[in-house]
C-alpha cells in the first residue's frame, strides 16, 4: 500500500507539472511610435496592454517613442532576443523591420498594426475606424455654420485618405455643401506643428477641426478659437470641453487578448484581421453637451446600422475630386479597394500628396 501511494504521489506531481507547463509564463512586448502620454494613439494601444498585462500568467513590456525604420528593427529584434512570446508593433512604418525580425525567429509569433505583410509567424491586424470617421463627419457636417470643416492630416497613406473620404461622406450625408480641407502634416505626433496646422485651417474658415495624429494639439485651438473639433484615438474631451463635439477611438484590449489566448493555447494563425464597431475595437466617444439630442439619436441611428451590416458606407455612386464615378451606383467598395485607397471623394479640398 505503502508502494501504491508513493507511486500515485509521483503520478500527481507529473500531472501537475504537464499543467504547469501548459500555463507556462507568457511575455508578450508592444513597439509604440509616440510617447504613451500622446493622449491618442500609442495611449489607446498601451490602455490595451494593460489588459494583457491583467491576463493570469502574462507579463508585459513596452517601448514608447520609436522613431519608425532602423530603430524599430532594433528594438523588436531586442525583444525576440530576450525570448518574448508575442511582439506587437503599433505602427505602419515598423511593417518591413517586423517582417525581417520575424524570418530570424519562427518560433516567435509577431503581429503588425496597420500593414498588409505577412509570413508564417506574423499576421497584421487594423480597425475599421472609417466607420465611427463617417458617424464624427455626420456631426461635424450638422454643427458648421460656414460649411467649411478643417481636417489635420498625417501622411498620404489609404489609412488617412480612408479616413478623410469616409469623414467627408458623413458631413455630406447631412450637408450637401460641406467642404473638407485638407493639410498635411507628415507626423503622427508633433504637437505643436499639429496645432499650427490646425490654425492655418482656421484661418480660412474651418469651423470645425477634424485630425489624424496622436497629440490634443488640434483640439486645443479650435477651443481657444470658438469653434467644434472632432478627436481621434480617445476622447480627447478632457483638453478642450467646449469645443469636442465626439472622437473616433480606439478599444484594443479585446483583441489583444485573444490573440494572446490564442498563442497561449496552440490555436493561433497568421491572417489580416480588420475587425470594426461590430467587434467593439473602434468606437465612437460620448457626445459633447453642445449637440442637439435629435443629431445623436440621428447618429445613433446610423451607427446601429453599421453595426447591423446595413450600412456599409462606402456605397455608390461616389465621384472623386474631379467628379468622376469611382465606385458605381449600388456596388460596395471591396475591402482591397478600401485599402489601397489614394483618392479624395468629391467634396474633398486638398491633393493626396
Amino acid at each position: 500500500m505503502r508502494v501504491w501511494k508513493a507511486l500515485l504521489a509521483v503520478m500527481l506531481l507529473g500531472v501537475a507539472g504537464t499543467a504547469y507547463g501548459a500555463d507556462k509564463e507568457m511575455k508578450v512586448g508592444f513597439v509604440y511610435v509616440s510617447p504613451i502620454g500622446d493622449a491618442g494613439y500609442s495611449y489607446s494601444h498601451d490602455v490595451g496592454r494593460q489588459a494583457v498585462e491583467a491576463m493570469p500568467g502574462v507579463t508585459t513590456s513596452y517601448v514608447e517613442a520609436v522613431p519608425e525604420g532602423p530603430d524599430s528593427e532594433r528594438v523588436i529584434l531586442n525583444m525576440a532576443r530576450k525570448g518574448f512570446d508575442v511582439i506587437f508593433a503599433t505602427s505602419f512604418g515598423y511593417m518591413d523591420p517586423m517582417l525581417k525580425v520575424a524570418k530570424q525567429f519562427p518560433d516567435t509569433t509577431f503581429m503588425h498594426c496597420s500593414g498588409f505583410k505577412m509570413a508564417d509567424n506574423m499576421g497584421n491586424y487594423f480597425g475599421r475606424m472609417y466607420q465611427p470617421r463617417y458617424l464624427s463627419g455626420m456631426l461635424a457636417g450638422a454643427m458648421t455654420k460656414g460649411n467649411v470643416l478643417g481636417y489635420v492630416a498625417a501622411f498620404p497613406i489609404p489609412e488617412v485618405i480612408r479616413g478623410i473620404n469616409a469623414f467627408t461622406l458623413g458631413a455630406r450625408s447631412v450637408n450637401p455643401d460641406a467642404i473638407v480641407r485638407v493639410v498635411w502634416t507628415k507626423t503622427w505626433y508633433d504637437p505643436a506643428t499639429e496645432k499650427e496646422a490646425a490654425k492655418s485651417l482656421l484661418d480660412v474658415g474651418a469651423d470645425v477641426i477634424a485630425q489624424h495624429q496622436d497629440s490634443p494639439g488640434p483640439q486645443e485651438a479650435a477651443q481657444e478659437k470658438g469653434v467644434y473639433s472632432v478627436g481621434y484615438n480617445s476622447n480627447m474631451a478632457a483638453f478642450a470641453p467646449k469645443a469636442h463635439l465626439t472622437a473616433p477611438v480606439w478599444n484594443w484590449g479585446p483583441y489583444y487578448t485573444k490573440v494572446v489566448e490564442e498563442v497561449r493555447n496552440g490555436t493561433w494563425k497568421p491572417e489580416a484581421a480588420w475587425p470594426g464597431m461590430a467587434e467593439g475595437v473602434v468606437d465612437l466617444a460620448p457626445f459633447g453637451p453642445m449637440v442637439p439630442q435629435d443629431l445623436q439619436d440621428k447618429v445613433n441611428a446610423e451607427k446601429a446600422a453599421i453595426i447591423a451590416g446595413t450600412q456599409k458606407i462606402f456605397v455608390g455612386p461616389i465621384k472623386d475630386q474631379k467628379g468622376e464615378v469611382k465606385i458605381a451606383e449600388g456596388v460596395v467598395a471591396t475591402d482591397a479597394e478600401l485599402l489601397g485607397m489614394t483618392w479624395f471623394v468629391e467634396g474633398v479640398v486638398g491633393t493626396t500628396e
